[in-house]
């Protein structure tokens, strides 16, 4: 097993470990969220439906791509899937599976959540103990996207499922084996929800589930007494039957023996998790509460940028701030929040919603109807004497960024008792506006922001620097696309950050040490070195090879940046390496992408500081080009690795000249920021 992963600031990668060593620490990895669960799936059950939509389709397609391979679960049965015609009829073919006894899967997102809604009543009904993932996406109500939101969950959020949410790739595997088990003792289904794109493709350090924690946990399907076959013709029973007036209100308030019961079977099986796995896990996450003076409360993945947020305002401020995950919010944990928020003055929650025809959005709305419970005398819940002044924000819609300066923005707005309700992120009336956006990235950090064009091959490039900096260097990498809906042939963007610490910000960075330009146009299209740090470096693509006509192209706005910033500059003609190293014109303009990879290696200040050779280094890149490119053949695992080897080799600096050092801002007169 490779070497652990160093523990960062403010506890290990999801919660701090138990003192001592767990039996199941997992096994180390890099992986996005639909990676993880992917991984688990495969595993613990024996079938899933599922209709491919955007952001939900990579599970999907992993799970398909292991059953076309012949994989088998633990339990040695090969895998079964089916891609049906529509959302609604893979969650009908789902209800089947699990009716006849079988442990079933399913992944959906957005308008197909919304289309399997009228099945997803009828499954809950059953109690049938299904496990969907949903990678969470922004309905069609205003327009189409494909990015994040969680309008399409709360849409379902009435069907009588259990609902939690992942904040970041590791959370999204660990709650896929919590929630099955939950599920299963509880007789409820759940939905294992993670924010698509956002954290459903952000590669990330994770600990991969061992199979012999997996099988201990869950259990042989076939043996285990949680899961019933409905349809079995030897204990006939009435399944889905029509009820009038005398027996349906019976039916349906009988139910909340299951429902009432859930939160405690829920607690226990992650209480169970922690004594295996050190990963402490429960229905919310509180962080440096207890002395709070101002709470922000969410959902998803925006609040790991909340939690580093919180600990900036601590150090830079005095603001006594902590933050509130709610990681289960069905059923709802309102003794859990109260605990934790009681005696905070003020609270913001942000959700990725908009419902202005509501009091609130939905967490909001649940928050202020527990404190209003709790301030009547509630049985079952802490006593409240007095309740906190509650804002409410929307933010993050489409996956719209959330940055740090939103919540100082937040939390200035708490402290001058203002509005209670306002957007974050946009120009609005309601919006309030950021007066700082702190770095919040570990100390030491070392981040790419990259200007390509789609089809270059960038983004697989970037999931394969973080593999190789997280699985050789014992490094944390978080690398993440900025996905659009444009074709290939138009810029794109993307991102990745390399620290000695657990990297909790998830949003676009504004901060940057490393400015690769595939995209040359990209000095045309805005302001490509905003904000890369003093002594940062920028990679130029370009078929010139005398410096000077290199400089001259670079328009003079630029320059004024480069000079001011003492920035170095490297180039190469990464098009010419990659027609000169593969004959086959479909993988030509993909292996630009992996020159930039031997780019980046000479770039990054961690090779010196890490103790590896030349040739361990090599080695290293040649496992990660087996991993992303052994279906195809040794032909071009090679190509690729003479690829990466020539990038290190021959990029070239290109001195600055000496010139005017006019005094020059963030947006020089002629560039958008």
């Amino acid at each position: 097993m490779d070497r652990p992963l160093r523990e960062a600031r403010g506890g290990d990668l999801v919660a701090p470990m138990s003192p001592a060593a767990p039996q199941f620490p997992g096994i180390t990895a890099t992986a996005d969220g639909s990676e993880t669960v992917v991984w688990v799936e495969t595993h613990i059950t024996q079938g899933a439906c599922a209709y491919p939509i955007t952001s939900s389709t990579n599970m999907g397609a992993g799970y398909q791509a292991a059953q076309a391979s012949g994989k088998k679960n633990l339990w040695g049965e090969p895998l079964f899937f089916l891609e049906l015609e529509s959302e609604h009829s893979s969650a009908s073919t789902c209800e089947g599976f699990a009716l006849a006894g079988g442990r079933v899967t399913n992944f959906t997102s957005g308008q197909g959540l919304v289309l399997m809604k009228e099945v997803l009543y009828t499954i809950a009904g059953k109690r049938l103990p299904v496990v969907f993932h949903v990678g969470s996406r922004a309905l069609t109500s205003q327009a189409l996207n494909v990015h994040c939101g969680h309008d399409d969950v709360m849409a379902v959020a009435d069907t009588g499922w259990g609902i939690a949410f992942a904040k970041n790739a590791q959370e999204a595997g660990d709650l896929a084996l919590i929630l099955r088990r939950a599920a299963e003792e509880g007789e409820t289904p759940f939905l294992s929800v993670q924010d698509g794109f956002l954290t459903t493709h952000t590669v990330e350090n994770v600990r991969l589930l061992e199979p012999e924690l997996m099988a201990e946990f869950v259990g042989d399907p076939y043996a285990t007494t949680r899961l019933r076959n409905l349809m079995n013709p030897a204990k006939p029973i009435m399944s889905g039957v029509v009820q009038n007036q005398d027996a349906y209100m019976k039916g349906k308030i009988a139910q909340r023996y299951f429902t009432d019961r859930l939160a405690g079977i829920l607690t226990a099986t992650m209480k169970r998790f922690e004594e295996l796995t050190g990963r402490r896990y429960g229905l919310v996450a509180a962080y440096r509460l207890e002395d709070a003076d101002y709470a922000l409360v969410g959902m998803g993945s925006l609040v790991e940028t909340a939690t580093a947020t919180a600990d900036w305002l601590r150090a830079e401020r005095g603001l006594r701030v902590g933050v509130l995950g709610v990681t289960v919010f069905r059923p709802f944990p309102a003794r859990e929040i109260l605990e934790a928020l009681r005696s905070v003055r003020a609270l913001a929650i942000v959700e990725r919603m908009d419902n202005p025809l509501a009091q609130s959005n939905p967490l909001a709305a649940e928050i202020k109807a527990a404190f209003a419970d709790a301030a009547s005398g509630a049985p079952g819940l802490p006593r409240v004497d007095r309740v906190p002044a509650v804002h409410a924000a929307a933010a993050g819609l489409g996956s719209r960024d959330v940055r740090p300066g939103d919540f100082v923005a937040a939390v200035d707005e708490m402290a001058r008792s203002g509005r209670r309700t306002f957007v974050l992120g946009i120009r609005h009336d309601l919006a309030l506006p950021r007066t700082v956006d702190p770095d919040v990235r570990p100390r030491g950090a070392f981040s790419m922001r990259g200007h390509s064009v789609g089809g270059f091959g960038s983004v697989t490039t970037n999931r394969v620097i973080a593999t190789i900096l997280g699985d050789l260097f014992a490094l944390h990498v978080q690398a993440y696309p900025l996905y659009g809906s444009e074709k290939k042939g138009l810029p794109t963007t993307y991102f990745l950050t390399v620290a000695e610490e657990r990297i909790r910000t998830h949003s676009e960075l504004t901060h940057v040490d490393f400015v690769p330009l595939n995209d040359v146009n990209a000095f045309h299209l805005g302001n490509p070195l905003a904000g890369i740090a003093e002594g940062g470096m920028v990679f130029i693509q370009t078929a010139e090879t005398d410096p000077a006509a290199i400089w001259a192209k670079i328009p003079a706005e630029a320059q004024a940046i480069i000079r001011e910033r003492r920035l170095r500059i490297l180039a190469l003609d990464t098009q010419k390496i990659a027609r000169e190293t593969t004959s086959r014109p479909e993988l030509q303009v993909r292996m630009q992408g992996i020159v930039l990879l031997g780019i980046f290696l000479r770039a990054t200040p961690f090779l010196s500081r890490l103790p590896y050779t030349d040739a361990e280094i090599d080695r290293a890149v040649e496992r990660s080009m087996r991993k992303f490119f052994g279906k195809r053949g040794e032909a071009v695992i090679q190509e690729n690795l003479r690829a990466v080897r020539r990038g290190f080799g021959e990029v070239f600096e290109v001195p600055v000249p000496a010139g005017p050092q006019p005094t020059v801002g963030e947006s020089p007169a002629g560039v958008a920021p």
